[in-house]
This record gives structure tokens, C-alpha cells and sequence, in this order.
């Protein structure tokens, strides 16, 4: 490793450990399965759902902020992350509409109180360090504004000897003039020849007339000129340099220190940047000068490399561009940040991924790091951050979650959020960042706001009676993820060096490169086989890795086996480790290609031998201590047949996933049914306990569960109702009686079809001869609200004295055929519950109902003889936007120009709503 990367990785673990405040937000639990259970049963608050809070505008008051933060509370919601953005409303068409600029006194009063509101309520308060995204606003000068590798192409005419400049603006500089004989784009770099003559006035004379056509390619060092997307009154403006320490520490004196001064007296819990979308950004004025210094070469003698090429030295030279422009984020950018939050006691969040192109690695350097993405048999940015937390230590891993969620706004349903949140769980998240709520401005019809790009889980959905009861499945979860330490068996190595020497100008995306070119076959490979995979890198490998027998640790990680996806360019570290690790018995495995060349332009014949001879030593040799794969799908079994599975599932089932933690003695799986239909199976899970129990945290209940010893692993039976879940919790000493399949044999069922009462919205009472949604009813077409069923049972004393539950289900629902989406996720299963239920009992609240199994236990409540059954049904607040016209933004995008788009507006209209099943008691 060079000098300069080992002080680059000491820089990272020092803001590392400054941000070890972060640390302390692991819960307390013991090892005794009972200290677990108590987890489990009451999750602390700190695992509770937050929001995404937008204030459009922002035109907020602090009547409309106090309502908001009291509602997230009685919801079960944990806090906010405060997000000021556009305008939905022409500032002051009413006295209540007044907009307060982004940064003006009246919108940091509005910070100010916002957070007491927060803190007196117990809910935590995160704030962005900007309006819309990236960073960036009206305090960013050009000479601060995002850069870009600007190349424009002049063609010249045989004989010509003059080249005419583009005109050069403000922010930018000439770099260099190349010519290239002909007029079709080159394929190498030898094509190119300098220009070394000085520009005047606008043009280049050239030593002497080009012979034949030509064409003269201008490099500028240039801006990319994009501005903030989303902002808010007050912040509009270019986007920022990511790559310059110096245009972060202007842009935190504008708007990080006015921000937290309003919060001197109560800071956030963490500050929070958003996605890392600086398109088009691949330069910075300093990069010249720093690419001299880290490689010691002059990329100015050589960018037509970044261009053209396809050799060694030129790949070498795209390399080394790319891997600066990578360290620059990191040093320039997510460093300083870091440390500038650590020095305001506060915490930093950051979704660490985008451009400028970050790497896994790179989201060591924040405390919180942060994802988006439901794409769990891929890779994935959320899959980023929490291999990040695995690796680091961090027991925290947070996701941008529900973006885009079953568009359009309002039609997304409970048993939605479910099925999405239950994908990040399956991705190692452990906090969820809910994509959101929005703050209603007045003046604005009900249902109220919506974001153009999300899902509104506020209570202005009629479904929100049961969002208690949601978010304590949500809370229950996280917390029981955060216990332990993570027990993934597979690192997949992310090819970095391979991607930065494929970078072009324009395109840096490095996350999208690496997650394109492992692809979902691999992925979903290791999942169906039963191996849970974290991400990592070289600088993880290079620097906090060792060997240790037959697991490679990596930081506070422990791995089996190194899976290296396709990777033709790979550091001779890297592949040393990658030999340590399989001489003592540590399992790689390559798939389509053994690594071949050493990255870098400064790389020689010595160091492609060097990986060329540790390829054949671990994959083409005679003897290879690993393996090599042609088919990506060939991987998972390839690697099974050398490590044992973790899970080994009965049947088919690539619709489920699994997480493994391990938490003393005990080993905690968290298995969901990502699918619209039920599954029934069986697996074997490799721990050495012979005593299991199936922990529900829709419900809380336990149940112990039949085991069978087979080698190493233990069997036991799976059945899951579509997109439900389960935790099976192997320890010793769980304390349950063995299950005993007699106890409640079935006793029968009464069809609960008719008979039912619905109060309407007047407060008329309409009989039902059959249960049908409200949509197909004239008068409850348009409705949203919450309506309540009313009916009459009997129940027979010996029922009321027994143990057996008495089930009031409502029916497996109906499959929904899967289309075709824009944008986003949804459940395709058609509820019998449109779209939460609240069933009560001769007046007691005995549970809700909103996601598969839908059905509730009754029985505690009733009484021998006559019993009232109530269901309070909610739907979306989408039938009633379907009756209104849509808002006529026309003068609002006049004003302050079009910053945003309404979508799928064709889709808004009425859903299924109410009891459309047939209900039925199961005895």
C-alpha cells in the first residue's frame, strides 16, 4: 500500500473513532435469551421509524409543526429528518401561506421550535444540511460550483493553421489542445498529438498547416452547471464542489452555521446529507496538481487517455483519475463534514454513494451511513451501507425507504410499507428513514400535500389507525437486527481498480458501474444457495483485513469465503491476501474471468507477473487452492459444495430471504416471504442449539418449534402467509414447553359473510346482504375515511373458558397480477381488509388487521352467549383525490420555475376499499 493511502485510511479511522458517539447507540442486551425476549417484547425507542419531513415552501407554522410531530408520535414514529423544498403555493395568496426563505430568521425560528416541539415529545430530530439536494444554493459562486472535464471537438479543414477556441466562461480554464488526424473520434491514444502553442485572443496557431482534415479536442476545466434540485425558497443555486475541502468550509459557514445556531440549545441528533447526485461532476481546479502529487505524473500529458484506449497505460491513466477523484470525496468532502459535525455535537448521516463516485468504503468515514434501494437480489446502495456497519462496527445502518412506493401519492397501504421494509430488513438495514411526510401548508385541500416522488405515510391516510400497530412491527424488527453482531458468511469483493479504469468523462457513477457489473444472477446465486454477503473493497482488504485460520476478518467483520465477481484488474495486495486466506483453508471463488493485470498507470510488467502468478495459484494453476466459475448462476452451489450453507431451504424458495445476527450464545434469523403467495417448507439452519422458537413481531407471540438434528445444521418447518415474517431464535434455555400439535385441534368455522352493519359517513346505519367495497357503492365511490362494521355472534362457554384461540379472519386475499412499474414497489396481493382494520369487541380493542395472516384472536374478549363484533376499516386517501381536480401549478411554475413534476397522475383513481372478503370465526 502507497503512502498516501495508508495516511488517507488513518484520516478515515480518526474521524471514525471521533464519531464513535454513534457507538452508543447500540442497545443494551445480554446474552441471556431472556434479556433478548425483553428486546423483542418492548424494542427500545431509539429502533422506532423516522420520517423524512418536507416543508413545502416553506410555508410552515408553528401550530401545523406541533400538530405534525404530536401525530408521528401517537403513530408510533420515532422522529424526523427535517427537509425544507419547493413551494406548493404562491407565497402570500394567503395571510397563512406565507413562505419563509430558506436561511431568513422567521424559517430558523421555525428550526427552533420545530426541535423543542421534537424534544418534548421524545422523537428524534435529524436536520438537512441544505434544501432539496444536493448541497449547494445561493451562497455557492461559480468559482465554488460543481466541476466538470468539459471536451469540445473543433474540425479543421486541410490546410488550416488557426483553431478557434470555445468561448471559455466564467469558472473554467483551458487545459490542453490536442489534434487528431481525420474526422471520426480516435480509438487510441497515439492518435493524439498536443498542441504546445499558446492561446491568444481566443485561438491556437498552429507550428504549422494540418495536412488533410482534422479535428482539434479542447479540454476545459469546466462546471457542470447544475443547480439544486427541489430547493426551497431561498435555496436555489449551483450545486457545490464535492472535491474542494475549501468550497465545504464556505458552504457550512452559510448554511451549517446559521442551522445549528438556531439549535445551540438543543442540537440535532445527527446532521444528514442527501443522496450524492452531483451529475456530470468529474473535475475540480485542484486536480491537476493533486493527480501530480498522488501519481507523480502530469494527467494534463495524457488526457486523451481518459477518452480513448484500451492498453494498459491508458486504462492505467483512468484508473488513477477515477481513484482521485474517489479519494477527493472521501478527504475533501466526507472527512471534513464528519469532523465539522463531531466539532457541533452532533453525528453525521450520509448516503454514501452516487457521484462523485464513492465506494463502499467510503462510508466508514460517517457515522450513520445511509442507503436507498429495494433491490435486495442485487446490489444495492442500502446493501453498501450496511456491509459499511458490519465492517465498522456501526450497530446502526439506515435506508431511504418507501421512495416511490406503489405511485401515486396515497395509494400506498400498510401492507405496502410492509412488504418494502421487510426487503431493506433482508439487506441488513437496521433504521428506517420513511420517504415521507408531508407538512401541509394551509390553504392546501384535503388530503393535503404530497411529494412528487413518494409515498405519504401520514395520518391524512384513513388507514393510520392502524399505523400503531404497523410501526411496532417496523420498531420490533430493528431492534432485534441491531442485537449482536452480523453473521454473514460471504465478503463479495467490488472490483473498484476494474471500474475506475472503465470511467470515462461524463461517467463516474461508480456505484451504478460495480452494481451493473456483478449483476443480479451472482447475487441471487449466493442467496438461494443460503450464504448472507456483506460488500467490500480494497481499502478494507488492504488495510483492516487479516487472515485468522479459516475466516478472513475484516475490521469487525468474519467471513468463509471471498467471492471475486469478473475482475480483470485487481491489486497485488488485494490477490496476496486472497492467497494467506486460502492456504488456511478460506474458500475463493472467481466467476468468469481470474484477475490478470495490476491497476494504475505506474503499474509494470513485474506487477501484472505478480497477479498473474497469484491468479494461477488460486484459480488456473494445476493444484488451484480456489476456484473458478463460468456462470454466475454456477456459484452458489460451487460454493456450497465447500462451505456449509447457513440455510439450507426444503424447497424452492428464492422468495425467501434471511438474516442471520449472532448474539452470544444465541443465533437470531430473521426470515421473510418476499412473495404474494403463501410458503411452506422446510430449513436447515447450521447452528449447534437444539431448542428454537418462532418469534412473530407482527404479533410479539412466541411458539416453540419442532427441531431435527441433521450433521451440522438443524431443521425445522417454515410456513409464511405472503410477505409475512419470523424470527427463529436457536439459544439454549428459551424456556417454552415443547409444542404439542393436540392442544388446539380445529373445532370448526362460522361463515361471517352477512349479517354486518356499516355506519356511514352521516351516521345512517346500511344493512349489508354481502360484504362489497365502497368504490362500487354510488354514494361511498369517492369516499376516504374510516366506516365501522357491526354484527352480532354467539359464542359457546366452553370456547370463552378455553385457551385456543378463536381466529376472526377475514380471508388469504387475492393475487394481484404483477405490472409493469414506472418507478418503486408494491404488494401484489388485493387485501380482504381495504386497507386497515381495527377489530373490537363487545368494545374492546382486541387487535388490527393489515397485512397476511389477516386474521385476529378474539377470544380473550368475548362473553358466553351474545357478543358485538366491531371493525373499524380505513382505506388510502386516494379516493377522495380522485373525486377533486387535480391543482392547477401553472402560475406556481410561472413564479418559480417548474421544480417538479406530479406523477402517475392517470392512476389516480378509486380503489377497493372496506371489508371485501368473507369473514369467518375459526374455532
Amino acid at each position: 500500500m502507497t503512502v498516501h493511502a495508508r495516511l488517507m485510511w488513518g484520516l478515515l479511522a480518526a474521524v471514525a473513532a471521533a464519531g464513535a458517539v454513534a457507538a452508543q447507540d447500540r442497545p443494551s442486551v445480554s446474552d441471556e435469551p431472556a434479556a433478548l425476549w425483553r428486546t423483542f417484547e418492548r424494542p427500545p425507542d431509539e429502533a422506532r421509524v423516522m420520517m423524512r419531513w418536507w416543508w413545502f415552501g416553506p410555508a410552515v407554522t408553528p401550530a401545523g409543526l406541533d400538530r405534525d410531530l404530536q401525530a408521528m408520535r401517537d403513530g408510533g414514529l420515532g422522529g424526523v429528518e427535517v427537509q425544507p423544498v419547493y413551494p406548493l403555493a404562491l407565497d402570500g395568496a394567503t395571510p397563512e401561506t406565507q413562505v419563509r426563505p430558506f436561511l431568513s430568521p422567521s424559517f430558523l425560528e421555525a428550526v427552533t421550535h420545530a426541535r423543542g416541539t421534537a424534544a418534548r415529545l421524545g422523537l428524534r430530530f435529524d436536520l438537512t444540511l441544505g434544501s432539496g439536494w444536493p448541497f449547494g444554493g445561493p451562497g455557492v459562486s461559480v468559482a465554488d460550483a460543481a466541476g466538470a472535464l468539459r471536451i469540445e471537438t473543433v474540425p479543421l479543414v486541410a490546410g488550416a493553421r488557426v483553431v478557434g477556441l470555445p468561448a471559455i466562461g466564467a469558472g473554467e480554464s483551458l487545459l490542453a489542445v490536442y489534434l487528431t488526424a481525420g474526422s471520426a473520434a480516435p480509438t487510441a491514444t497515439a492518435a493524439f498529438r498536443r498542441v504546445e502553442a499558446t492561446p491568444s485572443d481566443g485561438r491556437v496557431v498552429l507550428q504549422a498547416p494540418v495536412d488533410g482534415p482534422h479535428q482539434a479536442w479542447v479540454f476545459i476545466a469546466s462546471r457542470t452547471g447544475m443547480m439544486v434540485k427541489r430547493p426551497a425558497i431561498g435555496g436555489e443555486g449551483f450545486v457545490l464542489d464535492h472535491y474542494d475541502r475549501g468550497a465545504l468550509g464556505r458552504y457550512l459557514g452559510h448554511v451549517g452555521t446559521p442551522l445549528l445556531g438556531a439549535l445551540a440549545s438543543a442540537r440535532p441528533y445527527a446532521t444528514f446529507c442527501d443522496s450524492l447526485e452531483v451529475f456530470g461532476s468529474d473535475w475540480t481546479p485542484g486536480l491537476l496538481d493533486a493527480f501530480r502529487s498522488r501519481y507523480g505524473y502530469d494527467l494534463r500529458e495524457h488526457l486523451p487517455a481518459l477518452v480513448a484506449g484500451d492498453d494498459d497505460r491508458s486504462r492505467g491513466v483512468r484508473h488513477d483519475w477515477g481513484q482521485l477523484l474517489t479519494e477527493r470525496l472521501e478527504t475533501e468532502f466526507l472527512g471534513p463534514l464528519a469532523q465539522w459535525a463531531h466539532e457541533h455535537d452532533t453525528r453525521l448521516r450520509v448516503q454514501t454513494y452516487g457521484i462523485p463516485p464513492a465506494r463502499p468504503s467510503s462510508a466508514g468515514l460517517v457515522d450513520l451511513p445511509e442507503g436507498e434501494g429495494a433491490q435486495w437480489r442485487t446490489v444495492t446502495s442500502v446493501r453498501w451501507a450496511s456491509s459499511a456497519a458490519h465492517v465498522f462496527g456501526r450497530p446502526v445502518a439506515s435506508s431511504e425507504t418507501w421512495t416511490w412506493l406503489h405511485s401515486p401519492s396515497f395509494a400506498a397501504t400498510p401492507l405496502d410499507v410492509k412488504a418494502e421494509a421487510d426487503r431493506h430488513f433482508l439487506q441488513g438495514v437496521t433504521q428506517l428513514i420513511g420517504h415521507g411526510w408531508p407538512n401541509t401548508p394551509a390553504g392546501v385541500d384535503w388530503p393535503g400535500a404530497r411529494f412528487y416522488a413518494a409515498a405519504v405515510l401520514s395520518d391524512a391516510n384513513p388507514w393510520w389507525i392502524v399505523m400503531p400497530d404497523l410501526s411496532r412491527y417496523l420498531q420490533r424488527t430493528s431492534a432485534m437486527l441491531r442485537a449482536g453482531t452480523s453473521a454473514n458468511d460471504v465478503a463479495l469483493y467490488l472490483p473498484t481498480a476494474d471500474a475506475w479504469s472503465r470511467m470515462r468523462p461524463g461517467k463516474v457513477h461508480l456505484f451504478e458501474m460495480l452494481r451493473d457489473h456483478v449483476g443480479s444472477a451472482l447475487v441471487g446465486s449466493l442467496l438461494d444457495a443460503g450464504f448472507g454477503f456483506d460488500v467490500v473493497d480494497d481499502a478494507r482488504l488492504q488495510v483492516d483485513a487479516r487472515v485468522d485460520g479459516r475466516e478472513l476478518v475484516i475490521g469487525k467483520a468474519r467471513f468463509r469465503a471471498v467471492v471475486v465477481p469478473d475482475a480483470a484488474i485487481v491489486p497485488p495486495q488485494t490477490m496476496d491476501l486472497l492467497v494467506s486466506f486460502a492456504r488456511t483453508g478460506g474458500t475463493v471463488i472467481a466467476t468468469t474471468q481470474a484477475p490478470s493485470r495490476a491497476p494504475g498507470f505506474r503499474a509494470g510488467a513485474d506487477a501484472h507477473a505478480h497477479v498473474a502468478r497469484a491468479s494461477d495459484t488460486l484459480f488456473t494453476g494445476a493444484s488451484p487452492l480456489g476456484l473458478l466459475v463460468v456462470n454466475d448462476a454456477d456459484a452458489g452451489p460451487r460454493l456450497a459444495a465447500r462451505v456449509t450453507p447457513d440455510v439450507a431451504w426444503g424447497t424452492d424458495a428464492s422468495a425467501l430471504g434471511f438474516v442471520h445476527r449472532r448474539v452470544g450464545d444465541a443465533d437470531v434469523y430473521f426470515v421473510a416471504n418476499t412473495s404474494n403467495r403463501p410458503v411452506t417448507t422446510t430449513a436447515a439452519f447450521r447452528v449447534s442449539a437444539t431448542t428454537a422458537e418462532r418469534w412473530d413481531p407482527r404479533t410479539g407471540d412466541r411458539q416453540r418449534l419442532t427441531v431435527t438434528r441433521e450433521g451440522a445444521a438443524v431443521r425445522v418447518p417454515i410456513a409464511l402467509a405472503p410477505y409475512a415474517s419470523m424470527f427463529v431464535v436457536f439459544a439454549p434455555g428459551l424456556g417454552l414447553a415443547a409444542p404439542d400439535s393436540t392442544a388446539c385441534p380445529s373445532r370448526g368455522t362460522d361463515d361471517l359473510g352477512a349479517g354486518w352493519q356499516l355506519t356511514l359517513p352521516d351516521g345512517r346505519v346500511r344493512a349489508l346482504p354481502s360484504l362489497t367495497s365502497w368504490h362500487e357503492q354510488p354514494d361511498l365511490t369517492f369516499h376516504s375515511g374510516v366506516l365501522s362494521y357491526r354484527r352480532d355472534i354467539d359464542a359457546a362457554p366452553a370456547v370463552v373458558a378455553g385457551a385456543c384461540p378463536v381466529w376472526l379472519d377475514f380471508g388469504e386475499g387475492r393475487i394481484h397480477p404483477e405490472e409493469k412499474l414506472t418507478n418503486g414497489m408494491r404488494a401484489w396481493l388485493d387485501a380482504p381488509v381495504r386497507d386497515g382494520g381495527v377489530v373490537l369487541v363487545n368494545g374492546q380493542e382486541v387487535g388490527a388487521v393489515w397485512s397476511a395472516p389477516f386474521r385476529v384472536d378474539v377470544r380473550r374478549a368475548l362473553r358466553p352467549g351474545r357478543n358485538t363484533l366491531e371493525v373499524r376499516v380505513g382505506n388510502t386517501a386516494l379516493n377522495r383525490w380522485a373525486e377533486r381536480p387535480q391543482p392547477d401549478y401553472r402560475l406556481l411554475h410561472l413564479r418559480y420555475g417548474k421544480r417538479f413534476d406530479p406523477q402517475d397522475i392517470d392512476k389516480v383513481v378509486p380503489l377497493p376499499s372496506g371489508l371485501i372478503g368473507t369473514p369467518r370465526l375459526v374455532y
